[in-house]
């Protein structure tokens, strides 16, 4: 069992004095400090949160994606043929982000994020994995004011993300994580989302995942479970029902096992992490399990976010104790 992080991380500082990236960006907003003073802020941030991760007994940490405003604008930034526009709410959250358009055809430039992940490899103890937004989440969270058809616009999102995730492979990364939690308010639009999956994945060396968040699959499994991705990561916290969604699932896939609540503070104990991990290995083995949150920290004060990463350390080794 490999226990992860899945993509986002607080980002106020952990105690008082270090780095503040909020702090940073409202001064150089203001124009008080240089775009490379902002990145060496963000460059502190980053390896402390990677460090956070690797003190809880991670085996594979993310960046934390703390140069990401959100999901969404950071990658369509590097992205030619968008434009950005007022707030809007992220999902059921009380997030929010400058929505991007659409507004002539979309293009991959060059690489977004592989200095972010280089970045972290060099000041990482353990692997890291790299993380993006799925293209059929990120069309739902954008506006198309250029293709009119939107088979056409996730679908030119899954040709540029390939582009990005080929050069994140390129560059090492062992594992590129593809985050789509809009298929599980879009269920009617699976085939489509089979079509991204299949151009978003063409080629890449790497091991990918797809993760989605906020729900459960009834109505797509065990169809989902055929998805062209070799890690499956579902919610459990916001979906339960996705216990009972396994049986059928593939014995050469893993299964990303999201039981952690990163929308909670409440700690989970062990023998609720021993107990979940049980129940799903009657129909996945604990060698092809990745137990990670049940969605991207930064909901969490990151006090907490710390406490339920070593938590879920913690459960996982007693898990493969009484389960080995």
């Amino acid at each position: 069992m490999i226990t992860t992080a899945v993509g986002n991380y607080p980002k106020p500082p952990a105690q008082p004095g270090a780095a503040n990236l909020r702090q940073a960006i409202a001064r150089f907003d203001e124009g008080k400090i240089t775009l490379e003073e902002l990145n060496r802020v963000a460059d502190e941030v980053t390896k402390d949160v990677i460090r956070e991760q690797v003190e809880a007994g991670l085996d594979l940490v993310t960046d934390g994606q703390i140069r990401w405003q959100d999901g969404q604008t950071y990658l369509t930034g590097g992205i030619e043929g968008f434009t950005l526009t007022g707030l809007i709410r992220y999902f059921d959250t009380n997030t929010y982000y400058r929505q991007p358009v659409a507004e002539r055809d979309l293009k991959w430039k060059a690489p977004i994020t592989v200095r972010d992940y280089q970045f972290a490899v060099a000041n990482s103890a353990k692997p890291v994995k790299a993380v993006l937004t799925g293209p059929f989440t990120l069309a739902k969270l954008s506006r198309d004011a250029h293709y009119g058809d939107s088979r056409a616009f996730v679908l030119a999102l899954a040709r540029a993300l390939n582009q990005e995730a080929k050069a994140l492979a390129q560059a090492g990364a062992p594992v590129i994580q593809f985050d789509e939690p809009a298929i599980l308010k879009a269920k009617a639009e699976f085939g489509l989302f089979q079509e991204a999956g299949r151009i978003v994945t063409d080629g890449i060396s790497a091991k990918t995942a797809v993760y989605t968040y906020f729900g459960d699959i009834s109505g797509l499994a065990p169809h989902f479970y055929k998805l062209p991705f070799d890690i499956i990561g579902l919610d459990f916290t916001m979906g339960p029902a996705n216990f009972d969604l396994l049986k059928g699932f593939p014995a050469d896939k893993e299964l990303g096992l999201g039981i952690i609540d990163a929308r909670n503070t409440k700690m989970e104990t062990v023998d609720e992490i021993v107990a979940a991990v049980k129940r799903v290995s009657a129909a996945v083995p604990i060698s092809r399990i990745n137990l990670n949150p049940s969605c991207g920290l930064e909901f969490l004060p990151r006090k907490s976010a710390r406490a339920k990463l070593a938590r879920m350390v913690e459960g996982a080794k007693k898990a493969q104790e009484v389960l080995s």
